[in-house]
């Protein structure tokens, strides 16, 4: 490493002020931060001291995300060999079904490596593209405004894998974190001064912009000509009785029906979008986030908190014609993209409240806006990508309230 160290340092003077290759300083200042600590320290008081700095920050974010992304890794692979076990041999074709069959590894939906390998084939080229496109708009902003580039961009390009369908066209994963990078975030400054969250604002383009792709009741499990609904459409539909017994057909042959326990559901063995699935993941990510303080427990309490108190009431309520009002909130919380928002969307320090008041008025906005969503809009029984997009836009409203009465009170208490 030392060697490596001399080596930078012995270029890095081409790459600064004056030097021939200054203008792609931001490139050099970026891998060499990825290699190693930073140097800089502040020369005049005063200071903060603490032991976290802006990559250590990221780093922890996305130690807390690998949950997920075992997750992500096995159940997209496990959904699509359920399938094929069931056709009782594999009828599709592509790069994917070929390298599986030439190595022999087979489709086997018992076979934990057989799911993971398979998995891996669906969203490691989505990150690696997602990586591509979207580091290449972090390199081209950092050079035109002359700053660094930014550590959150690897905790951006993590996040927009899990929350899209295995199936979804690697051309409109491009174009979808190109939308969030310059629309959700470079448009208003860049780090730090975007009002809304870019993984979220890619998502929600390409949800309304190719919403078949997206949305579409054949996207949610790896396997062509499959057609089968969502749990939470199931629901919306037939009510939770229907999730024992969910029908589904795979080029024109009839699946057995399948039964979506509450377990399966808590564990993440669902279909779904990649990494949203585990509630469980979602769960040890969620700890790690709040004992190393790096997320707001207020911001996932409140959520939680509104879900909850909204959900109880609809239960209370009933309705004779829409199933949702009966949806328990254990159900709210393991199905769709409920405990992933929680935990790695809602707490966005950019686009989330910063007030202490503020957060617990933040989250239990999302909680209940995400109910209302599923219960009152059968068209949309997900909600909770709108709900966090929504309370983003007035996250800032929120604080601005609080801190203007605190103003006001300490300017009372001064008076007196």
């Amino acid at each position: 490493m030392r060697f490596l160290r001399k080596i930078l340092d012995r270029h890095g003077r081409l790459y600064e002020k004056g030097g021939k290759l200054e203008k792609l300083y931001p490139i050099y200042e970026a891998f060499d931060n990825f290699l190693f600590t930073s140097g800089k320290v502040t020369c005049c008081p005063p200071h903060i001291r603490d032991v976290n700095d802006f990559k250590r920050i990221m780093m922890m974010v996305v130690y807390a995300l690998i949950p997920t992304v075992i997750m992500a890794l096995y159940n997209t692979g496990y959904q699509a060999n359920l399938i094929f076990s069931q056709l009782g041999k594999v009828t599709a074709s592509g790069w994917r079904i070929d390298l599986l069959t030439a190595l022999g590894i087979g489709f086997d939906p018992a076979n934990i490596f057989a799911n993971i390998f398979h998995g891996a084939l669906y969203f490691f080229p989505v990150y690696a593209v997602t990586m591509a496109v979207g580091g290449f708009w972090e390199v081209v902003f950092a050079v035109v405004r002359k700053h660094e580039i930014q550590e959150g961009f690897m905790v951006t390009g993590l996040l927009f894998p899990l929350i899209l369908p295995p199936a979804i066209p690697l051309w409109q994963v491009a174009i979808g974190i190109s939308f969030g990078i310059v629309i959700g975030k470079e448009v208003f400054g860049g780090v730090g001064m975007n009002i809304l969250n870019p993984v979220l604002t890619a998502r929600a383009f390409l949800f309304f912009a190719y919403p078949l792709k997206i949305s579409g009741d054949a996207v949610w499990v790896a396997v062509d000509g499959l057609s089968m609904a969502t749990p939470l459409a199931v629901i919306s539909e037939r009510g939770v009785s229907a999730l024992g017994k969910i029908p589904g057909i795979v080029q024109g042959v009839e699946l057995e029906p399948v039964a979506v326990t509450f377990k399966d559901a808590f564990l993440g063995l669902i279909p779904g979008s990649m990494g949203e699935t585990s509630t469980l993941a979602c769960l040890i990510g969620a700890f790690i986030l709040i004992v190393t303080g790096i997320a707001s427990w207020r911001i996932m309490v409140s959520v939680l908190a509104g879900m909850v108190g909204l959900s109880i009431l609809f239960n209370l309520i009933g309705s004779g014609t829409n199933p949702m009002f009966s949806l328990s909130p254990l159900w709210h919380l393991v199905l769709g993209g409920f405990a992933f928002g929680t935990v790695f969307m809602a707490t966005d320090p950019v686009s989330a409240a910063v007030t202490n008041k503020g957060k617990y008025l933040y989250g239990l906005l999302i909680g209940i806006l995400v109910v209302l969503i599923r219960v009152l809009n059968p068209a949309f029984p997900e909600g909770m990508m709108l709900a966090i997009l929504f309370a983003n836009v007035f996250a800032s409203i929120i604080d601005r309230f609080f801190i203007n009465s605190n103003i006001k009170r300490r300017l009372l208490r001064n008076e007196q």
